[in-house]
C-alpha cells in the first residue's frame, strides 16, 4: 500500500461516522478527577461529574415523591437534613428558665436595675480617633435604631476620661466604633456603671444606601427586639446586654423590630417593619442598616485593657477540633 493510500485509509477510519459514541455518559466507579494532569479537562470533567451527581439526586427525589404520594397517610415522617446546628455538642452551661440559680443571677447582676424597671436606657456612640465617613455614617444610622442614642467625636480622649464623664450625665451605654482602612471593624460595648464590658468583631457592614428594595428611614418610635438563640450562659449574658440597650416598651405603632439573631456564634442585627398588606397578610421591609457581630471577648466591670478582669476570652483555633462546639 503506498503512503497515500495509507492516510486516506487513517482518514476513513477517523471520521466520525465510524466511531460509537457512547449512548449515555458516565463515569468508572474508581474515577479520580485529581487524576487528571490537564487543568482544562480536568475543570470539564468537575463540571460534568457534578451535573450527574445532580441529576441522580433529581432523580432521587422525585422517585421519593412518588413512593410518599402513594403511600399516602402511611408514609414515614420525612427526614431531618444533618446540620451542624442540630447537630450542636451539647454545652453545660446551656440556661434552663426554671433554674433557681438563673433567676438568682439575674436579679444581682448588672442588668438587675434595668430589668426592675429603675433605670432607662440612655446611650453615646463615639468612634476611634480620626473617623472616615462611612464610619461617621454607620454611628449616625446606628443612632436612629437605639432610642435616646447620642453620637459624640472622639477628640483624642482616652476611654478611661470618657467613662466618668458618660456616668455623671445619666449614660447607661458607651458604644465605640473602631475602624480599618476606612472600615467598621470593630465594637466595644461598655455597660455602666459596673459593666460588663464587650468587644466585638464588626463585619459585612451594610449601609442604608447601599441596600436595595430598602424602606423609607425609621421613625422615631421604639422597635420591638428580637433576641434568637442565645442559650448558654455567655449567650444568655450577650443577650440581656443587647435588651438592655432599648426602652423597656416598645411602641408598636411604628411596626419597627430590630433582631438579634445568633448562628454559630456569628450574631446578625437586622432592622426591619412590618408591612401589614390585609388582615391575614404581613410582610416585612428591612430599613438597615445591617451588619454581623462576632464576641472576642468579655470583660468584668468597665473597660480597662491594663488590668481588667476577662470572664472569656475567644483562643484562636479553639473549635478547629470539632466544628460543632458553639460559645453563645
Amino acid at each position: 500500500m503506498s503512503p497515500g493510500e495509507m492516510s486516506r485509509h487513517h482518514r476513513i477510519l477517523l471520521k466520525p461516522e465510524h466511531v460509537d459514541a457512547p449512548a449515555e455518559f458516565s463515569f468508572p466507579p474508581t474515577f479520580s478527577v485529581s487524576e487528571i494532569k490537564n487543568k482544562q479537562r480536568r475543570h470539564l470533567m468537575f463540571m460534568k461529574l457534578k451535573q450527574e451527581k445532580r441529576k441522580q439526586k433529581v432523580a432521587m427525589k422525585k422517585k421519593k415523591k412518588k413512593e410518599r404520594d402513594a403511600l399516602g397517610d402511611k408514609a414515614p415522617p420525612k427526614e431531618v437534613p444533618k446540620t451542624i446546628e442540630n447537630q450542636r455538642v451539647y454545652d453545660e452551661t446551656t440556661v434552663n428558665p426554671e433554674d433557681e440559680e438563673v433567676a438568682f443571677d439575674e436579679g444581682t447582676d448588672e442588668f438587675s436595675a434595668y430589668f426592675n424597671r429603675l433605670t432607662n436606657p440612655k446611650v453615646l456612640i463615639t468612634t476611634s480617633d480620626r473617623p472616615r465617613g462611612r464610619t461617621v455614617r454607620f454611628c449616625n444610622q446606628l443612632a436612629t435604631v437605639i432610642p435616646d442614642a447620642h453620637v459624640y467625636y472622639r477628640r483624642g480622649l482616652a476611654l478611661k476620661k470618657v467613662i466618668p464623664q458618660c456616668i455623671a450625665r445619666g449614660f447607661t451605654y458607651l458604644m465605640v466604633i473602631n475602624e480599618d482602612r476606612k472600615v467598621p471593624n470593630g465594637m466595644v460595648l461598655c455597660h455602666l456603671p459596673d459593666g460588663p464590658t464587650a468587644h466585638f468583631k464588626v463585619s459585612s457592614v451594610r449601609l442604608r444606601k447601599e441596600m436595595k428594595r430598602r424602606g423609607k428611614d425609621p421613625t422615631e418610635h421604639s422597635p420591638e427586639v428580637i433576641l434568637n438563640n442565645f442559650t448558654t450562659r455567655l449567650g444568655h449574658s450577650m443577650g440581656r446586654l443587647f435588651a438592655a440597650l432599648f426602652p423597656h416598651d416598645p411602641q408598636f405603632v411604628g411596626r419597627q423590630v430590630a433582631t438579634f439573631h445568633n448562628q454559630r456564634d456569628f450574631i446578625f442585627f437586622r432592622f426591619h417593619r412590618y408591612i401589614f398588606k390585609n388582615e391575614q397578610r404581613v410582610g416585612i421591609q428591612e430599613l438597615g442598616p445591617r451588619f454581623t457581630l462576632k464576641l472576642r471577648s468579655l470583660q468584668k466591670g468597665t473597660f480597662d485593657s491594663k488590668f481588667g478582669e476577662y470572664e472569656w476570652v475567644l483562643k484562636r483555633h479553639e473549635n478547629d477540633v470539632c466544628r460543632r462546639r458553639f460559645n453563645l
